[in-house]
């Protein structure tokens, strides 16, 4: 017996990019698309398009690249919105429009301050407007999750009669549990008349821990489409994670009665990307991406591998892209196999002189690092892409820093503003908080550190160091991302990036304020 679809549907340049600090540029967004479509992700919801005309104008080029996968955009339940949506999206090869309005009791009080039947009457509005654009629309009925069921059913059966083709049902606030939101998904399949005209579609948050786990559910209550993100990225807690999704309707074949067309080869390398533009690393111990979800270290474990791989693991890491990157490029590699390594990596620079750039970084870092793996040239490129939307207002030029037991580390700095370059030194608890108090003498921001985190790109003493630098000032919340051999440059470059991005007002489509 043949199996379903289960169509994938993945929000990450949407709702992943909704987290403090995780907001891209129209390049990440095509660099994140390309991989989505290679990752053969059946749609790809690009973005916002009303949110800003940056945004506007990423989601009409991911529409105009794309070619295997629909793309989307997101549209409140108002005329402006349907339109700029549409109008992002018409020249796709597989355009579609998703438009959504609050539907629970809370939110139609407080925020929208409308009455029941005055919702009903916008949600069939906004998806007349959209049909105007393509036939495929989707419709959400937000906070569903808290609304009433007899009014879901209301609002659902109109909207499906004006021509909705997806039905998405969210858990906005993660409030559900699995067995009640099954049941919600059986229920809207049974008591709306004209239900089996549509896909039925689920988008959970993670606030208690179960978008996954509520995602499943729906799925075996008949839901065909999961929204999801690479990592679980998404505002708050974030949305249900993609390859946990993917992986466990895989894995599971004996209790699912569908499957979906991803190629799960490509979930590490999408996961690596993802981490490496937001700046959000991946904890060891996450599920199918995480460094140790593979990793063994009990003895009785290790045992029962070696004599027998299934004894303790349920799929392959290779299954998922694990061990796939091989050593490809070292320091007498030449320009050709650079740029051809980036294209099979699905990395396309904009023109000959950016390719130089990263051409001579990849040089420096083969200087000090013999091999060069997938991994450090996906930092690479991120690094210098980071830099150039920035446009470099501040540059690292030197760095000195000290550290010796029994006395105070410290650091001297040479940072260049504007193309003058300024020295500057200072003391600090560590060598990496006297580097940053020495910039801070030199720039004075004022900005407030929220993060600062360390990820090694590969493993060995000789694996570059990528930190995470977290910036606020003014509300804005910006990521600076830096990898170098030394920590302390890597550190000193990511708090100079995340400065850079703080003094740009174009870095980000949707600045966070």
């Amino acid at each position: 017996m043949k199996k379903e679809k289960l169509i994938i549907f993945d929000t990450t340049m949407r709702d992943g990019e909704q987290s403090p600090g995780a907001s891209m540029t129209g390049d990440e967004k095509l660099r994140i698309a390309r991989q989505l479509e290679r990752m053969r992700v059946d749609v790809i919801e690009a973005g916002f398009p009303a949110a800003s005309d940056g945004d506007f104008e990423a989601v009409k080029a991911v529409a105009g690249i794309i070619k295997d996968s629909t793309v989307c955009g997101l549209a409140r339940a108002n005329e402006q919105d349907v339109r700029r949506c549409g109008e992002a999206v018409r020249n796709a090869r597989s355009p579609r429009v998703h438009t959504f309005i609050a539907t629970s009791p809370i939110h139609m009080e407080k925020k929208l301050r409308m009455e029941p039947s005055q919702v009903i009457d916008q949600a069939v509005k906004a998806v007349k407007w959209a049909r105007e654009y393509t036939d495929n629309v989707e419709f959400s009925p937000e906070d569903a999750g808290r609304s009433d069921i007899d009014f879901l059913c209301r609002i659902l059966e109109q909207v499906i009669r004006a021509g909705a083709t997806t039905i998405n049902v969210p858990d906005t606030v993660g409030y559900t549990l699995p067995e009640h939101f099954g049941g919600i998904i059986r229920s809207l399949r049974e008591r709306i008349p004209n239900s089996d005209k549509v896909v039925w579609s689920v988008h959970c948050h993670n606030d208690l821990g179960l978008a996954v786990a509520n995602s499943l559910a729906a799925v075996l209550s008949g839901a065909r489409q999961v929204e999801c993100t690479i990592n679980g990225l998404g505002e708050r807690a974030g949305n249900a994670s993609l390859e946990e999704i993917v992986m466990a309707v895989r894995t599971r074949q004996d209790v699912f009665p569908c499957d979906t067309n991803i190629d799960a080869t490509q979930i590490v390398p999408a996961s690596r990307l993802v981490s490496g533009i937001t700046g959000f690393t991946v904890q060891p111990n996450k599920a199918i991406v995480g460094a140790n979800a593979f990793a063994h270290e009990a003895g009785i474990h290790q045992d029962g591998v070696l004599k027998s791989r299934d004894t303790y693991e349920i799929m392959r890491a290779q299954d998922v892209g694990w061990n796939a990157n091989k050593l490809v490029l070292g320091k007498h590699s030449g320009r050709n196999a650079f740029k051809a390594r980036l294209t099979e990596l699905g990395i396309e620079l904009p023109s000959d002189e950016a390719l130089n750039a990263a051409f001579k970084r990849f040089k420096d870092l083969a200087d000090k690092k013999h091999e060069i793996f997938d991994e450090d040239l996906q930092a690479l490129i991120s690094e210098e892409a980071s830099e150039h939307i920035a446009n470099e207002h501040y540059h690292l030029v030197s760095l000195t820093a000290h550290s010796e037991t029994g006395a105070q580390p410290f650091a001297k700095i040479v940072v260049s503003e504007d193309g003058k370059e300024k020295p500057a030194q200072a003391h600090g608890s560590g060598p990496v908080d006297a580097s940053f108090k020495a910039i801070e003498s030199i720039v004075q921001s004022g900005a407030e550190l929220l993060l600062y985190s360390v990820n090694n790109i590969t493993s060995g003493t000789d694996s570059q160091g990528e930190v995470t630098v977290r910036l606020s000032k003014g509300g804005r919340i910006v990521n600076g991302l830096g990898a170098d051999t030394d920590i302390v440059v890597a550190s000193a470059k990511a708090y100079i990036s995340a400065l850079n991005k703080l003094h740009s007002k174009l870095e980000r489509l949707n600045p966070q304020v």
